[in-house]
């Protein structure tokens, strides 16, 4: 065992002999903390997002139970803490209202206690972002640990997916296609295990991002919630991060330029969430990586979709863990030069050191980059002037027919507009119109909600329609699909062009050539923006207040303005 660093932070609490000393540990000893345990052995805080109120992370107390026990044995003194936890499919108005919010629990909890390094559970989308955030403006050894995905769901004799067959379930319930009864009938059968989604959504998409930037050990991204497993890679992460202090091993020598841009290629080959340009962005403004969206561009030109997975494909993350992983498609990336190679991982090792030899298992799940299940699919960033500042598109999850469309606007100017329209019978809408939803970004829902996959018009979903071009300023789940254009920069609420669009102008989409227009003159565009009115922040104390006041836009990664950068582990003074 090395000999303890005197600088090492907990030392600076429990190997004091005076009367600081005497409150850092008397009142540890208070759950029955020997003496010997303050010998300056490295303290590893375990960060839970353990909640009822999240439903994907309510197995969290037996993962911390094996990080704790890999930590002890070790040598490591674990010390576990709650922060607030993100459940995507409770919190309300959005749980993206409250990644920075937790981002500053995270951040502030590891900062002012005597932590060496820390160990991140995370499972549910915003969970990831927020507590990677967080560590990051403290730049402490740190690994991340995933909570994995559910087991597959079934019903009526086939797989089912959370999230993806939620979306087409519904649209069915309301073309009448099936009955109430079996819409309750899917919901126990799609959620039968603990874990978070098992389509590739955000939340499977931030656990690979997790295993691709290097932060969580190999395997991280797929391994199933109830899987054994996973809890043995809990242990291993324990032990891991005690080696990591030791070798003084910090998140910000993992968390390189290069790392990111290894995770935007492994994004568009798992064909992922579009959230996660959101997230990586923020995440690397934290460390002091200046990622951009035109980043997700660049790096995701011919690079190919090669996990066959929900919302772009059929199978699920059990299949996905079973046929290889990611490790898979990452030997598949590597080989084929699209990998910062040398890049450092949290167990020491370079990324293609620990993938240039893994396997795969089946083909039809995971498929080679020579014979891909979608070819060029990386999130394409559109520019234009509906768009200045860009706006993006999935296009593994797209019709490619609507990928060059030119329709006629139906403009929705909030989410209850929406509600109260949609399933009108009269509303003038067919299948070649562009459904436009307004007011639905950081500031204007406020949080950015996942309501950009506009539900269709029964009246068109009973015609067999099951896409049109959609566009918002909003987000979309992970798990769903479709033509759908996202996070318009600037957003309505922010005096974009997007607040000034009506129903009945000629909107134009073309992917390939990135472009975004509204067919409008600019001297009408200018007429009406001096028309337009900027909205209040929709409470006026409170966090809320505070989000509406400093968010920034998508582009920018939607974090608050003066969280960006990191602040470090120093703190000047003692408590008393």
């Amino acid at each position: 065992m090395k000999k303890s660093d005197p600088k090492q932070r907990s030392i600076q609490w429990f190997g004091r002999q005076d009367i600081y000393g005497f409150i850092y540990r008397g009142w540890v000893k208070n759950r029955g903390v020997p003496q010997d345990q303050f010998d300056g052995r490295p303290v590893i805080g375990i960060c839970n997002t353990w909640s009822e109120l999240t439903p994907c992370n309510t197995h969290f107390r037996t993962l911390a139970e094996h990080v704790r026990n890999g930590v002890l044995e070790a040598g490591g003194f674990p010390m576990e803490f709650p922060v607030m936890s993100l459940g995507e499919t409770l919190l309300r108005p959005t749980a993206m209202l409250y990644r920075n919010l937790a981002s500053m629990d995270v951040e502030e909890s590891i900062r002012a206690n005597p932590l060496d390094g820390v160990v991140l559970l995370m499972g549910c989308d915003k969970t990831t972002p927020s507590l990677m955030m967080g560590a990051a403006s403290v730049d402490l050894p740190t690994v991340g640990v995933s909570g994995g995905p559910m087991l597959s769901g079934k019903f009526h004799g086939h797989d089912i997916g959370s999230g993806t067959n939620v979306w087409s379930m519904s649209e069915d319930l309301r073309a009448g296609k099936i009955t109430l009864e079996e819409f309750h009938e899917a919901e126990s059968c799609m959620n039968r295990s603990h874990g978070h989604c098992m389509t590739m959504g955000t939340a499977s998409t931030m656990a690979s991002m997790v295993e691709a930037l290097g932060v969580g050990m190999p395997g991280n991204a797929a391994i199933p919630a109830v899987d054994a497993r996973r809890y043995v890679l809990a242990r291993m992460a324990g032990r891991r991060i005690v080696e990591m202090v030791k070798d003084k091993l910090v998140l910000s020598q993992i968390l390189t330029r290069e790392a990111f841009e290894n995770a935007i290629r492994v994004l568009a080959a798992i064909g992922g969430s579009t959230n996660a340009v959101i997230h990586l962005i923020a995440i690397a403004r934290r460390i002091g990586v200046d990622l951009k969206v035109e980043d997700f561009d660049r790096l995701g030109r011919g690079v190919h979709t090669l996990a066959n997975l929900m919302p772009s494909g059929k199978y699920l993350m059990e299949d996905f863990y079973y046929s290889g992983g990611l490790p898979a498609v990452i030997r598949q990336l590597g080989e084929n030069n699209l990998l910062h190679k040398n890049a450092l991982t949290v167990n020491g090792k370079t990324l293609w050191q620990n993938n240039q030899d893994a396997p795969c298992w089946n083909p039809d799940v995971i498929h080679s980059f020579k014979e891909p299940f979608k070819r060029d699919t990386g999130i394409a960033v559109l520019r234009g002037n509906l768009c200045p500042d860009g706006a993006i598109i999935k296009p593994s999850a797209a019709t490619p027919a609507l990928m060059q469309h030119k329709g006629r606007a139906v403009v929705f100017e909030n989410i209850e507009d929406f509600h109260s329209r949609i399933d009108d019978p009269k509303l003038d809408i067919d299948e070649r119109s562009v459904m436009v939803l307004k007011n639905c970004g950081p500031k204007g829902y406020p949080g950015m909600a996942e309501v950009g996959n506009m539900p269709l018009p029964p009246k068109l979903l009973k015609k067999g329609v099951t896409d049109m071009v959609r566009i918002s300023d909003a987000r979309m789940s992970g798990t769903a699909y479709g033509t759908v254009v996202l996070h318009v920069v600037p957003e309505a609420a922010a005096g974009g062009t997007l607040a000034l669009v009506a129903s009945g102008d000629t909107i134009e989409l073309d992917v390939a050539q990135r472009k975004l227009e509204l067919l409008v003159s600019e001297k009408e565009i200018a007429s009406r923006k001096k028309r337009w009115e900027q909205p209040k922040a929709p409470l006026e104390r409170g966090y809320w207040k505070l989000y509406f006041d400093h968010v920034l836009q998508a582009s920018d990664g939607a974090d608050l303005d003066f969280l960006v950068g990191k602040s470090g582990a120093f703190v000047p003074r003692d408590n008393h």
